[in-house]
């Protein structure tokens, strides 16, 4: 072979041959670190919209103002700050974070990309024992007691009626989506026959932060701390479980155990909320939706993600709201339920193109 042959075929080989690639191995560490720039940076956001939200209202608070109506009791926003904006929202940290991972986790559970907690009844389940609890005995609305009760027992229906240990996604969404329509038909009907209860029921049921008090956040932040901590710690369990029940038990995992408790995490954070604020929609359908375009499927770091953003889409739709419908406002609900309705045209013109 002649050194010209020889020079062309070394030439072609070397046009031919491959990229290098990085090793997964040196990838890890900048996915890692990317991830947690994101997080650092959500956070951030969280920050600023949470002051947007005690600076906004009926009198707009300056940045100074804000800062004495915190730290000054003498001065004269202390009262506005900490009587009605800081309780607001608080709630909408804690509920936004509640709803956001129970979203991510239902969303796994039923291997649904666009399932809401709301898909496994647990909302209604909530809704109507208060609303019984309202016409019946006179309780005020946002009693976490009978809400976290209805969260329950829909739950321990949901999982019976979806087929016990052997439940399978299918299933347990048809259970939900059936108990569901059923039960906040009952609650319409209690709002329509009892004019006290309408009255007293009629913006808790639209979703509303505007209830919030000084006791509120601390008598549903217990609930809502041990779901979080339950959804943590089935993060990995849940991701095995997402890949189907023969991989999650030839992992080592057992599917039964791992839904019981989602379940349960996502009964005590949708209770919680519920009970607080109302049945807010779309709120755990949104978020973690989103965030899986930032993050993949690892609820180990879409669940932070979500506990972070979920209080950033909620408090922002409650400024829209009060933007919105001065001198009034607008429920958090409507304007998160008019998000959730774009989300899925969106989606649905998306998939119309491909």
């Amino acid at each position: 072979m002649s050194r010209t042959s020889a020079s062309e075929s070394a030439l072609s080989l070397t046009r031919t041959a491959p990229p290098p690639t990085t090793p997964p191995a040196a990838r890890a560490p900048r996915r890692t670190a990317r991830r947690l720039a994101g997080l650092a940076l959500s956070l951030l956001l969280l920050a600023v919209v949470a002051g947007l939200s005690i600076a906004v209202g009926a009198k707009q608070l300056s940045p100074a103002e804000v800062w004495h109506g915190l730290l000054r009791p003498d001065s004269p926003e202390y009262a506005v700050v900490h009587r009605m904006r800081l309780p607001r929202t608080l709630l909408g940290l804690v509920a936004g974070a509640a709803l956001g991972v129970a979203g991510a986790v239902t969303q796994t559970l039923t291997r649904n990309p666009l399932a809401d907690p709301g898909l496994l009844g647990i909302n209604a389940g909530a809704s109507a024992a208060v609303a019984t609890a309202t016409a019946v005995l006179g309780v005020a609305s946002g009693d976490i007691w009978y809400a976290l009760l209805g969260a329950a027992v829909v739950t321990v229906a949901v999982y019976a009626v979806g087929g016990g240990r052997g439940a399978t996604p299918t299933r347990l969404a048809l259970a939900g989506a059936a108990l569901n329509a059923v039960l906040y038909s009952y609650v319409s009907a209690v709002m329509l026959l009892d004019a006290a209860s309408l009255e007293r029921l009629r913006f808790w049921t639209v979703g509303s932060l505007a209830g919030a008090r000084d006791d509120t956040v601390p008598r549903v932040l217990p609930f809502v701390a041990v779901g979080l901590l339950v959804a943590l710690v089935s993060a990995r369990p849940l991701d095995a479980l997402a890949l189907g029940d023969d991989s999650a038990r030839t992992l080592g995992a057992r599917p039964g155990a791992i839904r019981a408790a989602a379940i349960v995490a996502v009964t005590l954070l949708c209770g919680a909320a519920t009970s607080a604020c109302g049945p807010l929609v779309s709120v755990g359908l949104l978020v973690p939706h989103l965030v899986r375009a930032l993050t993949g499927p690892d609820l180990r770091w879409s669940l932070p993600y979500c506990a972070v953003l979920a209080p950033v889409l909620l408090l922002a739709a409650d400024l829209t709201g009060r933007v919105l419908g001065r001198p009034g406002e607008l429920p958090v609900g409507t304007v998160t339920g008019v998000l959730g309705g774009l989300l899925f045209l969106h989606l649905v013109h998306r998939g119309a193109r491909r």
